[in-house]
């Protein structure tokens, strides 16, 4: 019986190496931001796969069995559908499509497959590693492609898997493509958002929340990543000043307090500033919600590209979500007075308590404002606050370690357990405080940072995470107080040194390695992440097109793409002439002809034209004749034809 041809050649063992070394790398990047367990599950999964099918594909059960592991695995660790579960089934189906993949068919295809993933990459990660792997990953990808070529071509492969010519070659494809690729980076309009409307994240980016309830802050605490980073333009404050203000939780269900949403469409409160306060510039993280961060308490704020502004209860916020880093410059004073008069409202709602929760609470919050009276000046609840952190200083301590919370947490935690960290320290306090009478609410944001030498910058870090309490008290407004403070100064205020960024125990020696990293992240997010719409004028300002508008800016871009594409074209086509003598010959000698108005037609074959220039001069046609069936058999046939180049140059019409 005849033995059936496959339908593509299989590939050489070079290639089959080449081109699974090219899937590996397309999928690095895409495994570095997916959940740690998730992502060396999926990386060890591809090597084993690479070894069991590396001479002979596995059979489809076994492969069926493999992908529904890997789904299985995703929705395990990323429950919902969105981005990272999107982008961690097209990991594992990476992972998993070279243990199919033999023929040069499947070759183009398992590289073609895997350049989605570095580009899944950045609707997870913009940063220089994601963008320097995934570069990486594109030029093996195309010298994976030019040795399928060469293996379809039946070419004598090179002596090396990565040979200097090849990767020659896609290093010049590179260079062509810089022009238009900083055409489009430098002039293609920007926008505030995104250019296409992305699903939501399975896995929440971490930052603040609009709403605290137990445990909330806790993964944020454990999260050394930056939030913010600060300059300060003058004056810088002292440690225990940098309170970055956040959202202002008002409403409290008995377990999770939440943030008075219909306050910030009111402008803020009335402030008066106690000094000149501080000048600063912040560049804040992407969290894709809304929440700004600035210095307690900010006075303005900018408006630019993204619209921002400050709620009643001083909560600074953007008018969109911030996908991206955003700068901002802002000003910020201590406050000698913050809402001097309350309105009746407000004080209901910074009085109010849920039935039936924490009745303990209550009824110790009763009995100090019975022992203290009414005092008209605020004596009395000063007095009350003073003694509810003497309570905290005497008896209570610092830990992360807490248990589940019960219905009476704040219960709980005042007279039995007496452990926690911010989040039940502030809400204990303003439980307590309103309990009293005391107008009180709970602040979120991050308190302390860690300045950077080099660049001289302050790092705000997501484990600076923090929850502190503002008191009502007349004639003063609204008054900052950290119970937290009362019992872990060090905690709050940054000052422990095995809390330095890259210190290791006792070991500091990466500390300068941490910073040089983040300033160098720094200049990235300013220099690519940042470029928005108000750089971009900035940026054509010089040539007199800062005010351009999108549709100029557009044409602007078009042009710009247009000539770089017919440069493009003009050096491919003069690389044509140069690298082939062949060809370089064959169009002298067509220039010959065309200055005698007997040109060749750039659609005419190379005997067709010979005939018609033999029908034109019967003397010169055959010798033209013969020319071009040398060079047609040359040139698509194949054949070897040493004397031809010369002849081509020694023929004259």
């Amino acid at each position: 019986m005849r033995k059936v041809e496959p339908s593509s050649p299989p590939m050489s063992p070079s290639g089959r190496l080449l081109v699974r070394l090219a899937a590996m790398a397309c999928l690095l990047p895409l495994l570095l931001q997916l959940p740690p367990a998730l992502g060396l599950g999926f990386g060890l999964g591809a090597a084993a796969v690479l070894a069991a099918a590396w001479r002979k594909p596995l059979p489809p059960l076994l492969r069926l069995t493999l992908g529904g592991f890997g789904l299985l695995a995703a929705a395990w660790q990323l429950p919902g559908i969105g981005r990272d579960t999107a982008c961690a089934v097209l990991a594992a189906m990476l992972a998993l499509k070279p243990a199919e993949t033999f023929s040069l068919r499947d070759g183009r295809s398992l590289v073609g497959f895997g350049l989605f993933a570095p580009f899944a990459t950045f609707l997870l990660d913009q940063g220089p590693l994601s963008l320097v792997l995934a570069l990486a990953a594109v030029m093996l990808a195309l010298l994976a492609l030019q040795r399928l070529a060469s293996d379809e071509a039946n070419a004598t492969p090179p002596p090396s898997l990565l040979a200097w010519p090849a990767t020659r070659g896609v290093l010049r494809l590179f260079g062509l493509g810089l022009p238009l690729a900083l055409a489009a980076f430098w002039l293609f309009p920007r926008l505030p958002g995104p250019l296409w409307g992305l699903p939501q994240r399975s896995v929440a980016t971490p930052g603040l929340s609009d709403n605290m309830q137990p445990g909330g802050m806790f993964d944020l605490m454990l999260d050394d990543s930056p939030a913010a980073r600060v300059q300060f333009f003058g004056p810088v404050p002292a440690p225990e000043q940098m309170y970055w203000r956040g959202p202002v939780l008002w409403d409290f269900d008995g377990r999770t307090w939440h943030q008075a949403r219909d306050l910030l469409r009111f402008s803020a409160a009335p402030m008066q500033a106690a000094g000149t306060g501080w000048d600063y510039q912040i560049d804040i993280e992407p969290t894709e919600n809304r929440q700004l961060i600035a210095l307690d308490l900010p006075t303005s704020l900018p408006t630019g590209a993204i619209d921002s502004a400050l709620g009643r209860d001083f909560t600074p916020w953007a008018a969109q979500p911030l996908y991206n880093v955003t700068r901002w410059r802002m000003h910020s004073a201590p406050a000698q007075s913050a809402e001097a008069d309350l309105p009746d409202l407000l004080r209901a709602r910074a009085l109010a308590l849920p039935v039936g929760f924490n009745p303990r609470t209550l009824a110790l919050g009763r009995q100090w404002r019975r022992e203290a009276g009414q005092d008209p000046a605020g004596r009395a609840d000063l007095a009350i606050a003073n003694r509810a952190l003497k309570l905290v200083r005497d008896h209570f301590a610092y830990t992360l370690n807490v248990p589940l919370a019960g219905r009476n947490e704040v219960d709980d935690f005042l007279f039995d357990r007496r452990e926690g960290y911010c989040e039940h320290f502030s809400s204990a306090f303003v439980v307590l405080m309103r309990a009293a009478g005391i107008p009180a609410r709970v602040v979120t944001g991050y308190a302390g940072a860690w300045r950077n030498p080099i660049g001289d910058y302050w790092i705000v870090r997501k484990s600076d995470a923090h929850a502190w309490a503002e008191l009502w008290l007349p004639g003063r407004g609204w008054v900052r107080v950290d119970p937290t403070a009362a019992v872990a100064p060090e905690r709050v205020y940054d000052t422990l040194a095995d809390r330095q960024p890259g210190r290791i125990g006792g070991f500091s020696g990466l500390v300068p390695v941490f910073n040089t990293a983040d300033w160098l992240r720094r200049g990235w997010n300013d220099f690519v992440l940042g470029f928005n719409a108000q750089r971009q004028q900035d940026l054509l300002k010089p040539l007199g097109l800062g005010a351009l508008g999108g549709t100029a800016l557009a044409l602007l871009f078009a042009t710009a793409a247009g000539l770089a594409l017919a440069w493009m074209a003009w050096l491919i086509a003069r690389g044509e002439r140069e690298r082939d003598p062949l060809l370089r010959a064959w169009h002298a000698l067509d220039a010959r002809y065309r200055k005698l108005g007997r040109g060749r037609a750039p659609h005419e074959p190379a005997q067709a034209w010979a005939a018609r220039v033999g029908a034109d001069t019967p003397g010169r046609g055959a010798s033209l004749a013969l020319l071009a069936q040398r060079f047609t058999a040359v040139r698509y046939a194949g054949r070897r034809d040493p004397t031809l180049v010369q002849a081509l140059r020694q023929h004259h019409p």
